[in-house]
């Protein structure tokens, strides 16, 4: 008997980690597709990252200081950018597999909720490319005496062209975080208003250690992150329980 009741109790939990396992395996054959593809058009991926230094005036000179640097940085662009491209299948299998613990309305909202991630970490990576790495950098480069002349490793710039966009990436997808603290019940409307100054003091503290020692480009991650803390708070009160909200 204690066995029969032992099994019942498993059973769920051995299912819920076998859906579990082939969803990540879903996610790892979209990715190795993805970079796959990536790969084959790492040269224009290469392009485009190279595309702000060479706006410059003038032009940042880049050099390759290893054998095997192109190689490793159109390898490493392929990873990410086949990880980017994934993202719709790894959002829809993420909230797929939270899918049990939703209502019935709210999992007829997860290809939509998919589409707003897509897209919130998509805004996210432009705003960084084109608004930020620009003034970055011109601010570092600027720091380089007249007698010092600036020829970067292109591994290095590369490096940080890559983690300044994922950086406001992932920055961007503050507002479905919230809708997914708040259906967890870590989260909620009134925590969010109660907190909103000590949040926009933090906007601007996150602001000055992400960006240049540069007070505009400080304001250019400061104010969206207090524009997103916002919409956070109207995603918290549209999926919090009615009981939360009163």
């Amino acid at each position: 008997m204690n066995d029969k009741v032992k099994d019942e109790r498993e059973m769920p939990f051995l299912d819920h980690l076998e859906e579990l396992r082939w969803r990540l395996i879903k996610c790892i054959v979209a990715v190795m597709i993805m970079m796959i593809i990536c790969f084959v058009f790492a040269d224009k991926l290469l392009d485009i990252l190279m595309y702000p230094g060479q706006r410059l005036n003038p032009p940042i000179k880049l050099q390759a200081l290893k054998v095997q640097s192109i190689f490793m940085i159109e390898l490493e662009l392929s990873i990410i950018a086949g990880c980017i491209l994934s993202l719709p299948v790894i959002f829809y299998q993420f909230w797929q597999f939270l899918a049990p613990g939703l209502l019935l309305k709210e999992r007829k909202l997860i290809p939509a909720i998919v589409v707003a991630s897509v897209m919130c970490f998509l805004i996210g990576v432009a705003f960084g490319y084109f608004v930020i790495i620009p003034y970055a950098l011109k601010f570092f480069l600027k720091l380089a005496p007249s007698n010092i002349e600036n020829n970067i490793a292109i591994d290095f710039y590369i490096g940080f062209l890559l983690r300044m966009v994922l950086v406001f990436g992932i920055v961007f997808e503050l507002p479905m975080l919230s809708l997914l603290l708040t259906k967890i019940g870590l989260l909620t409307p009134q925590f969010m208003r109660k907190y909103r100054r000590h949040a926009i003091v933090m906007a601007f503290i996150v602001g000055a250690v992400l960006t240049p020692p540069d007070p505009l480009t400080q304001i250019f991650l400061a104010v969206p992150l207090v524009f997103l803390y916002e919409i956070s708070i109207w995603v918290s009160v549209l999926f919090a329980p009615k009981k939360v909200n009163t």
